[in-house]
């Protein structure tokens, strides 16, 4: 990813990506963000794209227009955390300050985003070691260390070395959901694979399985429509 095309009023940023076995010009929108990308055969003039991507504005609003709105934290609104709205409010503080249901941050509108992203993550690897800690312990095997992303593609990830990934903004989702996606990643510690015996060890650790892995399906894409840059 590099350049980025700009195109109507109100703007919609199209980030511009060459790619050497693309053969044509095509946009993509991601439903997780609604992040816009046009890929470019190499070769291709960046005048072209433009050309190509005006010749699609309409077709881009519709689309985006179906998705679900951004939100962006800012004084006075809120963000969800675990499951619920936490209100974040201006008061006579240096730090963050997590305070009866609310967040109370300094009068500095331009650096909300990126406080209350590293509150959020500091939070979420707590809540996600603690989980971990607990199922592992329920199933008596150890992992080699924990590890939190911004992944768009999956939740969490187990590696043959015993590695835990898990992406940071599910500590936005209800407490089971997280608390689900720890245990699904901890039983890949004694079963490498999505077998029916993978699936026992889930249910053995954490019946209530499904209704988080169904929550994750039908609002998971609401958890990456948070952005937090400023």
């Amino acid at each position: 990813m590099g350049r980025q095309i700009v195109v109507g009023n109100p703007p919609i940023e199209v980030a511009v990506r060459r790619s050497a076995r693309a053969r044509r010009l095509s946009l993509r929108i991601s439903r997780l963000d609604g992040r816009v990308t046009l890929t470019m055969p190499h070769g291709v003039a960046e005048s072209e794209g433009r050309a190509f991507v005006a010749s699609r504005e309409e077709w881009l609003r519709g689309h985006l227009g179906g998705l679900g709105e951004i939100v962006v934290p800012q004084l006075g609104g809120s963000v969800p955390y675990q499951g619920n709205p936490l209100e974040l409010r201006v008061g006579d503080v240096r730090r963050v300050v997590e305070r009866e249901g609310a967040l109370i941050l300094p009068d500095e509108p331009e650096r909300v985003g990126a406080r209350v992203q590293a509150f959020l993550r500091t939070k979420a690897r707590d809540r996600l070691a603690e989980a971990s800690d607990r199922y592992a312990s329920e199933l008596e095997v150890t992992y080699r260390r924990l590890s939190l992303r911004d992944t768009r593609s999956r939740w969490g990830s187990c590696t043959t070395a015993g590695d835990l990934m898990y992406s940071w903004r599910l500590i936005m989702a209800p407490r089971e959901v997280l608390d689900y996606v720890a245990a699904h990643e901890v039983a890949h510690l004694v079963e490498m694979n999505h077998s029916q015996a993978f699936w026992d060890v889930v249910e053995c650790i954490f019946p209530m399985h499904r209704a988080c892995r169904k929550w994750l399906k039908q609002h998971g894409e609401s958890l990456h429509r948070v952005r937090f840059e400023n």
